[in-house]
């Protein structure tokens, strides 16, 4: 397939939606909200949406001032730390969903959805998870909200219920081909409950964020040591061919599991009935490895009904130097080839990716628990200065 490249001087993040891509940014905080730098990018850079998690949130509350005065008036009104956690959190996703509320009338319903996670400690809780993304969903509400939901073991009960329920959600943490599809059959089952009890299925949105630099970061260690044979060792040379390439070619992988599930029958019965596909989200796009390309995550998967979400870094990137093509479905053979090699290497893919899924929610959980601690640190701090005498 011949590439198509961009006009001089057209700005390749809004030339991705020629490409059936939208571009999500991976970033909040309060401040951009106010400033109006948000709606600068969904105005000039077309950004279709907004994801959230909670080392986000630990960067924008414990990394800026935007926060204090919300903070102090919350934590004198007798708030604990959660609770103002959670009020200024959704506060914001509210404020960002009001303005892509736009956007989700433009494209009946595609885009325009604001993500807001729930606790990580519930990651391996289904009952826990039910529970906390109800109360997100009413307490945000806002019908352009997605709650967002782990991929886990766990997770796969959870979400089969909160569609059924009639709730969004951007399944995160996704790491393995296997999971991925589980949880595409976890959707479905959630729509057809619905369908059965007469409830709409057009009203119900979803995603599936498959984690990509996460999964190099990992692999790529593995194969340089292999990479330091001899030229003529024949593992050497398949790891040097490897390198960088194992995130894509899973990706690859998991949009041709993707388009073989909205192709068959189960998925087309619900499709006649208002269903919609249940896209994949590319996520952990920023590149880790600095002698790759900085918008690596970006170029090799652009494809028709994928959502990309981007931080800010990496969206400025795009936009300055991005060469938008159809390139998801291009060098099929060199993906499975890659993901091949790896067993003929002896790595096992699998645990690497269970492995990931551990530390994925690890890495929540420690800026989730970090805030925490910053925020009761400023309730104390706050309830400790003298009041004015009424």
């Amino acid at each position: 397939m011949m590439e198509q490249k961009p006009a001089m001087n057209e700005n390749p993040l809004i030339k991705l939606h020629d490409f059936g891509q939208s571009i999500w940014l991976d970033f909040i905080r309060r401040g951009m909200l106010e400033s109006g730098e948000l709606q600068e990018l969904i105005t000039n850079d077309g950004v279709r949406g907004v994801t959230s998690n909670p080392a986000i949130f630990e960067k924008a509350i414990d990394g800026s001032t935007d926060y204090d005065e919300a903070i102090r008036t919350l934590a004198l009104e007798g708030k604990n730390a959660a609770d103002i956690y959670q009020m200024l959190t959704i506060k914001d996703v509210q404020r960002a969903a009001d303005l892509f509320a736009p956007v989700f009338r433009q494209t009946q319903g595609r885009d325009g959805f604001v993500s807001l996670e729930v606790s990580p400690h519930l990651a391996h809780d289904t009952a826990g998870t039910i529970a906390e993304a109800r109360h997100l969903w009413q307490a945000v509400d806002r019908n352009n909200v997605m709650i967002k939901v782990p991929g886990t073991k766990e997770g796969l009960p959870a979400i089969q219920q909160l569609i059924s329920d009639g709730v969004n959600v951007n399944v995160t943490l996704l790491f393995n081909l296997s999971r991925y599809h589980k949880v595409f059959a976890a959707y479905m089952a959630g729509l057809a409950t619905r369908a059965a009890a007469g409830d709409p299925l057009d009203t119900v949105a979803s995603v599936a964020s498959f984690f990509l630099s996460r999964i190099d970061v990992l692999v790529d260690p593995m194969l340089e040591d292999l990479m330091r044979g001899n030229d003529r060792n024949p593992k050497a040379a398949l790891a040097r061919r490897l390198h960088g390439q194992v995130a894509t070619a899973s990706a690859k992988k998991a949009y041709q599991i993707y388009q073989k599930i909205i192709a068959g029958n189960r998925f087309c019965h619900l499709e006649n009935q208002g269903a919609r596909p249940q896209r994949l989200l590319w996520a952990s796009t920023s590149t880790k490895n600095p002698t790759y390309s900085d918008v690596k995550y970006v170029e090799a998967l652009i494809g028709k009904d994928t959502v990309n979400t981007l931080p800010l870094e990496t969206l400025r990137a795009y936009r300055d130097h991005g060469h938008p093509a159809y390139r998801l479905e291009s060098d099929l053979d060199e993906a499975t080839a890659v993901l091949d090699g790896l067993a003929e290497l002896g790595i096992d893919l699998n645990k690497i990716t269970d492995q990931l899924e551990a530390e994925g929610v690890q890495k929540f959980i420690k800026p989730f628990d970090k805030l925490m601690d910053t925020l009761e640190k400023k309730r104390q701090a706050a309830l400790a200065e003298p009041q004015p005498s009424s």
